[in-house]
């Protein structure tokens, strides 16, 4: 018998977002209803048609709250996947899932959070370290900043990254986040000596090799492919999804694995290709998970752009700017735009294939869009 797949048979048919800001008033509840009600109004559907929801483990606001606020009818699938910043593309894999197989019909993924305004998770000491964890925190690995600064420091030693390499990540992200005017970056330029002047906060990594720290959600609205073309806006086909978890696994330091610098993007993206028409050398724009600058060399050797080690090299030259071989965030991303856990990342994909986009990529029809390196992670194709 044909293997089942789920390729282009669901849509991504609305989306939604609130302002970002550093603090914002409302609630995370709010704030969340007011982006699924504005992704379901895109889409031209009610929100009594709503029976299905899919979350990440790390959101406040749970299926049962949003379903009554917002209005939902009768739900039938519900889901939450887990490990904060890789879960995001999963939440689209979960409801393609359910509506192709006809537990949802209307499916809404979400991310609501309040990272500017509320406090930081690891500066909680009243509940007991998880296991793996009480093997890296009495030795300084504090934040995920920390931790991620051992893999860059690594990557830099065995193949030659630079900071300058870094700085062409932060770069691309901010030149896409001054054309945005949604963004909390915009019209607010980076140069090289700011960014080399600017202050430690895990060294090698400095303050513009961090993401944001923003209030604000997203929403999206997924479909049959059949009823998307019926909606509001040209459907974005979900052509292809994975999520990935390598052997051995160890959260962000990754370091049980033979090699740490291989990490979930490797996983995923095997699994991501093997059910696509096409490969790496078709994708015409990226939205690649950017909490970290290193995050991005590394996700373009995972899901294969480059060779091993030649991510860093790949981001010279203007790679990664409109124009360039592979122009990535182009809304901004974490490191400019907003960070909400990636689902921007998300939403800035279906612009960019709508042809809607602050800085639209000509002729767009392939983006691959991919959750958090370093963590269990999950990675989307979209197509036109």
């Amino acid at each position: 018998m044909a293997a089942a797949t789920l390729k282009d048979t669901t849509a991504i048919a609305g989306i939604g977002q609130t302002a970002f800001s550093r603090q914002l008033p409302q609630t995370e509840k709010e704030l969340a209803c007011r982006a699924i009600l504005a992704a379901l109004a895109d889409a031209g559907i009610d929100p009594t048609e709503v029976d299905g929801f899919a979350s990440y483990t790390m959101e406040q606001t749970d299926e049962v709250e949003v379903a009554k606020a917002m209005g939902a009818g009768d739900v039938t699938f519900f889901s939450q996947v887990g490990y904060g910043g890789g879960g995001s593309c999963a939440t689209i894999a979960h409801l393609a899932a359910a509506v192709a197989t006809g537990q949802a019909h209307v499916g809404v993924a979400w991310r609501s959070r309040k990272r500017g305004s509320g406090p930081r998770p690891w500066k909680n000491t009243t509940t007991q370290l998880p296991t793996p964890a009480q093997w890296t925190r009495p030795f300084g690995l504090l934040r995920p900043a920390d931790e991620i600064g051992m893999l860059a420091r690594r990557y830099m030693h065995e193949y030659g990254a630079t900071r300058d390499h870094l700085f062409n990540v932060a770069l691309a992200c901010r030149n896409r986040a001054n054309q945005n005017p949604a963004a909390i970056m915009y019209e607010r330029p980076l140069t090289r000596d700011m960014y080399m002047t600017s202050r430690w906060i895990s060294e090698p990594l400095c303050l513009f090799d961090n993401c944001l720290e923003t209030d604000g959600a997203l929403a999206c609205v997924i479909v049959s492919a059949e009823r998307a073309r019926d909606c509001r806006h040209k459907p974005v086909y979900v052509h292809s999804v994975a999520q990935g978890l390598p052997a051995q696994h160890h959260g962000m330091v990754n370091y049980w694995n033979e090699d740490p610098l291989t990490g979930p993007a490797w996983t995923a993206a095997r699994h991501l290709w093997k059910h696509a028409d096409f490969g790496p050398e078709d994708v015409d724009l990226a939205q690649i998970y950017d909490a970290f600058t290193p995050l991005v060399p590394l996700s373009l050797e995972g899901y294969g752009f480059c060779a091993r080690g030649e991510g860093a090299a790949f981001t010279e030259g203007g790679a990664l700017e409109i124009g360039g071989r592979l122009p990535i965030n182009t809304g901004g991303g974490g490191l400019s735009e907003a960070y909400v856990h990636g689902f921007n990342l998300i939403n800035e994909g279906v612009k960019q294939l709508r042809g809607t986009s602050t800085a639209q990529v000509p002729d767009a029809r392939t983006c691959l869009v991919t959750a958090g390196e370093g963590v269990p992670t999950s990675a989307i194709l979209l197509r036109t």
